[in-house]
């Protein structure tokens, strides 16, 4: 992955999301939000759920593409190419830092 000088719990997502659930599930405020693929995601145990089974069903590489800042919120772009339908995809992760947590989470195709 390429840096884009990404704050540093966005940072520190981006790489424990290749180490795991528990590992990325730490990057969350213990109320945060994920929402992705249409549902939402309450609490970090949910959020620990929602990876788990997202890396059980799909393997995929991420490349980072661009970052923006939309107060409160930084977007990051980034490239998936995996065995997923629809690949290689463009998405855009809506962050919301709490210190240095993520407070919630929003990725759009």
């Amino acid at each position: 992955m390429q840096s884009l000088n990404l704050p540093k719990p966005i940072a520190n997502y981006f790489a424990a999301d290749e180490d795991g659930a528990e590992t990325l599930s730490q990057c969350f405020t213990e109320d945060a939000v994920v929402e992705d693929e249409g549902q939402t995601y309450n609490g970090r145990a949910a959020i620990k759920e929602w990876k788990a089974h997202a890396s059980e069903k799909y393997q995929y590489t991420t490349e980072l593409l661009a970052m923006d800042q939309e107060d409160p919120k930084v977007v990051v772009t980034s490239r998936l190419t995996g065995n997923f339908q629809g690949s290689p995809v463009n998405l855009r992760f809506f962050f919301e830092l709490d210190g240095e947590k993520i407070k919630s989470l929003e990725i759009i195709p």
